[in-house]
């Protein structure tokens, strides 16, 4: 058992010297939406949550696949932009003496499209493009200790290319005696494309994300509040990769505050219980805002909010994420207990 722990440990420690990579710079970007409408009130990601009946949470990190999750089922319907939507379903099992498993599907779809020629006259044909990925999550414990891996075989359709990958999440989170504060650490989208999209064409990096968090409850309040610090492998958040290259190699050096280069990396949010059926959560993303305000108007670009309501053996949750001034995202996620009956 110890043995495996320290693998993860190990193979999690590893990917800080990989090569750092942003939005726009990668393929499969559909693997760093949030489909979870509670992580999405949330900010957008948070590693460090601990609730048994919530099988949102293992995608986010594996080490948090419960088998308090046994033979619960889920599915989320994301409206995004432009007539672009995403969505993800899962379901759990847990066997004693082995540990907790969940299968689940994440998709995006980008619509349909009117083909084109060259010139730029309609041939008056359509095609789609979509991409795939097939969740395998593991997770077991030692002590107070959760660890585990989700195994990510990810497919991608855009008319005739195609692309086929394989990708993997290591995460562990770490508990309190009280159980009311919880750390984690995780490794996401670890791996590699294996087919490319044309044929003799180079592999692209897929997004490699490690990440670091806290969430702590507070022992005489309905409160919870959480951290997250993303994108650890790559410090420098402003510059993409090919502004770096350029900077190297010209005289303006674009400067930000230490301050600020911290914040980039913090997804801060907060949980309201004013019940044990009801909570109202909010999130904030700086590196969000930062990348998508504009400065004559900041309005809360960059905020997100939602609430979650359990009746019986059902749990809906809905969030808003203010992405832009053109607009915001809401999520939805349903999940069902079917340990209990109808």
């Amino acid at each position: 058992m110890k043995h495996k722990i320290y693998l993860c440990l190990f193979l999690i420690l590893v990917v800080f010297s990989g090569r750092a990579q942003i939005g726009g710079e990668t393929t499969y970007q559909f693997l760093e939406l949030t489909n979870s409408a509670r992580v999405a009130a949330l900010g957008g990601t948070q590693i460090a949550l601990t609730d048994s009946s919530d099988l949102n949470l293992p995608f986010h990190n594996p080490a948090l696949l419960d088998k308090g999750m046994h033979n619960h089922v889920l599915a989320n319907y994301v409206n995004y932009f432009a007539d672009i939507n995403f969505g993800y379903a899962s379901y759990a099992r847990h066997f004693n003496g082995i540990g907790n498993f969940a299968l689940g599907v994440h998709y995006i779809n980008y619509g349909d499209f009117k083909e084109a020629s060259e010139q730029g006259e309609l041939t008056g044909i359509y095609f789609n493009a979509a991409e795939y990925a097939v969740n395998l999550i593991y997770s077991d414990r030692y002590g107070r200790l959760s660890y585990g891996i989700n195994l990510k075989p990810v497919f991608s359709n855009f008319e005739s290319y195609r692309s086929f990958g394989l990708a993997a999440d290591l995460g562990v989170n770490y508990s309190s005696k009280d159980n009311l504060t919880h750390v984690a650490l995780v490794a996401r989208n670890m791996g590699t494309q294996v087919t490319t999209y044309y044929q003799d064409g180079n592999r692209e990096p897929i997004p490699l994300n490690v990440q670091a968090g806290i969430s702590t409850r507070l022992k005489y309040a309905p409160l919870i509040f959480s951290l997250t610090m993303q994108h650890l492998n790559n410090w420098d958040l402003a510059w993409s990769e090919s502004e770096k290259e350029q900077t190297l190699e010209s005289w303006y050096v674009r400067k930000e505050s230490f301050t600020k280069q911290v914040m980039r990396h913090v997804v801060l949010g907060a949980e309201i219980l004013p019940s044990d059926n009801f909570v109202i959560r909010a999130g904030y993303n700086y590196q969000r805002r930062q990348e998508l305000k504009f400065d004559e108007r900041l309005s809360t670009v960059g905020f997100s909010m939602g609430f979650g309501l359990k009746i019986n053996r059902f749990r809906f949750d809905f969030a808003t994420s203010r992405f832009h001034l053109a607009g915001s995202s809401n999520l939805f996620s349903l999940a069902i207990n079917l340990n209990q009956r109808f």
